[in-house]
């Protein structure tokens, strides 16, 4: 792996100022050099789903499959959201799927990849990617998936075991969120106040992978991902 950097650039200067859409922001992060995992990934692998999503689901980074298909969650920990999704009541055409961090961190054990947990200068670094997600989506719901993307959105003092399951207001608790309340709404740089949704944390579904009863891990994941589908107007 490459030496670790103490103050990365950021991504923020990888970011178009002009970029209207997310097809826009995914094409532009291909290039980001914000923090040093961009050296051994293969590629960013950025968000995906629909703009108009009523749901968004961030995660913490992209694992060794999503790293090889420049997709998130379509490794083990993606095929066991989905069925959590469904098992919730979610409907998948609803969902945005991104990552706090669009680099795959890892260490070489041989010829296998081993996922290792970003620090707090990737996940700073790679912020403004989701502050630019943001202001191009409009989510009635935001659903926290793990650690690493409570700090991302909540702050390095949120904690998931606390607060899982209970529905905030966003983006009244976010971490800075003024970041996170004026969206634009024209090409021309127009900008509003973005509409009151909510947000709800709960672990990562690699989480409920690595538990030791994964049953009991499974069903809380669910229970949760049934508060946010049932949260969801009309």
């Amino acid at each position: 792996m490459a030496e670790k950097t103490d103050s990365p650039p950021g991504a923020q200067r990888f970011i178009p100022p002009d970029a209207d859409t997310i097809d826009e922001l995914r094409a532009a992060s291909s290039g980001c050099q914000g923090c040093e995992l961009y050296r051994d990934a293969t590629q960013t692998v950025f968000g995906r789903g629909d703009e108009s999503a009523r749901v968004v689901l961030v995660g913490e980074q992209p694992g060794d499959m999503e790293d090889q298909k420049g997709l998130p969650f379509v490794g083990p920990a993606g095929r066991l959201l989905r069925r959590a999704v469904d098992d919730a009541g979610l409907d998948p055409r609803l969902l945005y799927l991104s990552n706090a961090v669009k680099h795959f961190r890892f260490e070489l054990r041989g010829k296998r990849r081993i996922h290792q947990t970003p620090d707090q200068v990737h996940i700073t670094a790679c912020r403004p990617w989701l502050v630019a997600e943001f202001a191009r989506l409009r989510p009635e719901i935001v659903v926290v998936l793990g650690a690493t993307a409570a700090k991302a959105l909540l702050g390095p003092s949120f904690r998931v075991t606390k607060q899982r399951g209970e529905l905030l207001p966003w983006p009244a608790s976010a971490h800075r969120p003024e970041d996170f309340t004026q969206v634009p709404v024209d090409s021309a740089g127009k900008l509003a106040d973005a509409p009151p949704a909510r947000l709800l944390a709960t672990i990562h579904p690699s989480a409920v992978l690595r538990a030791d009863d994964q049953d009991k891990a499974y069903e809380g994941l669910v229970a949760d991902l049934t508060v946010a589908a049932r949260a969801l107007p009309g």
